[in-house]
């Protein structure tokens, strides 16, 4: 998609796509937090408003869970798993993981493993953004936002050190900000 485009467009474009593959069950949203929380609550909406206007309503439930991984902009390495602690009730649920950014893959390989141990009839991945990093060993989400390059975006929930979550928009952090923004 165009990143021109305005937010709410390339939401709801992705919206539909999730209704198509993974409409007509049970939809069980798990937002992974504090980035994605945005992307979550506008996609929902964009999932939700068929329902609005129609006699079919799809069953969707969220729950939330937090993945601790960034100092600054540099990942640490370790992965801290908070919160999801009820994940037992996706055994045969439609399930879909909803993330900010995937760039290395391994939070979202991690995510993905505890996920499946609970049994549920399918996992899909949204992502908002998904880098072109070396890094990256090559995991692909069902849905993407936009594809861009390895930089470090803020913006729309997404954060440097708790600063700019509340920008409408997403952009790259200048070297300026950085600095001035240090943890």
């Amino acid at each position: 998609m165009d990143p021109r485009v305005a937010p709410a467009l390339w939401t709801e474009l992705l919206a539909q796509d999730v209704m198509k593959e993974m409409g007509g069950h049970h939809i069980m949203g798990l937002c992974v937090l504090k980035w994605g929380y945005k992307f979550f609550a506008d996609l929902l909406d964009y999932i939700k408003a068929p329902n609005r206007n129609s006699d079919k309503s799809i069953p969707m439930t969220v729950d939330f869970i937090r993945l601790k991984i960034y100092c600054n902009n540099q990942s640490t390495g370790d992965i801290k798993v908070i919160g999801g602690d009820n994940l037992s009730t996706l055994t045969g649920k439609n399930f879909l993981i909803v993330e900010d950014t995937i760039d290395t893959d391994k939070t979202m390989q991690t995510l993905l493993s505890l996920v499946k141990q609970h049994n549920p009839m399918m996992v899909k991945v949204a992502s908002l953004l998904l880098k072109r990093t070396p890094r990256s060993v090559g995991y692909r989400p069902d849905f993407v936002g936009f594809e861009i390059p390895d930089k470090f975006v803020i913006g729309y929930a997404l954060d440097y050190n708790e600063y700019f979550r509340d920008l409408n928009h997403a952009c790259v952090i200048s070297e300026t900000r950085k600095a001035k923004y240090k943890a």
